[in-house]
């Protein structure tokens, strides 16, 4: 089997992966309509028979297919997004799941984040819905979205929102969305998975920069003026970005799908797969942790821990079931969730627990 074959067929099996998560679920043509709850009721127990009939586990005692997001707010609740089963919560006495009949807007969940004033923002399949305390609004492209489809979102520094969708990038400051005017690299050879303008991560930077990660272009950088960029001609192993995120030194640590984990220091980059340091080429997230250690995870080769030094692997010798891991976070008590193929983790004790509706929760 020769090269280019090979890649072909990796690229057809990572498309086939990203439309199951994209078409998993019939668009709703009312989605931009405003819905609301009075209030989110949370049942006394895990909320097993919440789960529509048609929704199937393929693992016994698992709370969901893939497990994409994990998010504990500034109450403590824990908030969970999956693929097909749209957003989990978890307040510490129980598991809800929480789907169009709560209000929220529906679809697999590409980000969570805790504005400024304390709601919870999801980027969705079918738009962006926003949990105020007591009930869910819903935007989509009728209320100026650039596109529905989802795949990245950030609060900035000044308070906009930055929405990264597979049409390109929406700003939005509260009250009005804009459709920004994006640039992107040009590339001689995309590698492009899935949509030519699909923005797969933003990060804002020490400096307020905003990094755009892009689906076969690179990296855009905007400094509020300007575009600047970075792609394989600059140093990057790969085009196709994943990733991006900012260590506590300030270096930018960059994870694509077909040449792995790379290092920025603003001059050259370090990469870390093609060095050997470690294996695998898709990565899938990073995640720095409070005691500053950084996590990678990455398709079939389990989740790295960066300490400064070393990377050291933590996968079927772990206990760590499944090839795929797609978040990780560490909360206020201290415990460490992992989500991806097969649901939801923990990690305690150098060893991976797969946690059900019954849990493991508790420290």
């Amino acid at each position: 089997m020769n090269n280019s074959f090979r890649s072909c067929i990796f690229s057809l099996a990572i498309l086939s992966f990203i439309l199951f998560s994209s078409c998993n679920r019939q668009i709703n043509s009312n989605s931009s309509t405003k819905s609301s709850t009075d209030s989110l009721a949370v049942s006394s127990t895990p909320a097993v028979n919440q789960v529509p009939v048609d929704r199937l586990f393929f693992l016994e005692g698992q709370l969901c297919q893939h497990l994409r997001q994990i998010l504990q707010d500034s109450k403590g609740n824990l908030w969970f997004g999956t693929n097909v089963y749209d957003i989990m919560l978890y307040d510490g006495d129980s598991l809800t799941y929480l789907t169009e009949k709560d209000g929220i807007g529906g679809g697999r969940t590409t980000a969570i984040i805790e504005d400024q004033d304390g709601n919870v923002w999801f980027g969705m399949y079918q738009g962006l819905s926003k949990y105020d305390g007591k009930s869910f609004s819903n935007y989509s492209t009728e209320d100026g979205l650039i596109d529905d489809e989802i795949w990245s979102l950030i609060q900035a520094q000044n308070g906009d929102f930055w929405i990264g969708t597979t049409r390109g990038v929406s700003r939005f400051d509260g009250e009005k969305f804009t459709n920004f005017p994006f640039q992107k690299a040009t590339v001689a050879d995309t590698n492009t998975i899935y949509a030519h303008d699909r923005i797969t991560d933003i990060m804002e930077d020490k400096d307020g920069k905003l990094w755009f990660g892009t689906d076969g272009f690179g990296i855009s950088i905007y400094d509020g003026k300007g575009f600047s960029f970075l792609t394989k001609e600059n140093g990057l192993p790969d085009n196709n970005i994943s990733k991006l995120y900012q260590d506590q030194s300030g270096k930018i640590w960059i994870g694509t799908m077909f040449g792995g984990l790379s290092r920025f220091d603003g001059k050259a980059f370090t990469n870390f797969t093609l060095e050997g340091k470690l294996e695998g080429v898709e990565v899938s997230n990073i995640y720095g942790d409070p005691e500053g250690d950084i996590w990678i995870a990455i398709e079939n080769s389990g989740v790295y821990r960066y300490d400064g030094k070393a990377f050291t692997n933590y996968y079927k010798d772990h206990n760590l079931p499944t090839n795929g891991i797609l978040c990780m976070y560490k909360d206020q008590e201290e415990r460490f969730w992992f989500g991806g193929w097969g649901g939801l983790f923990r990690f305690e004790n150098e060893q991976f627990v797969s946690v059900t509706r019954e849990g493991p929760w508790e420290k």
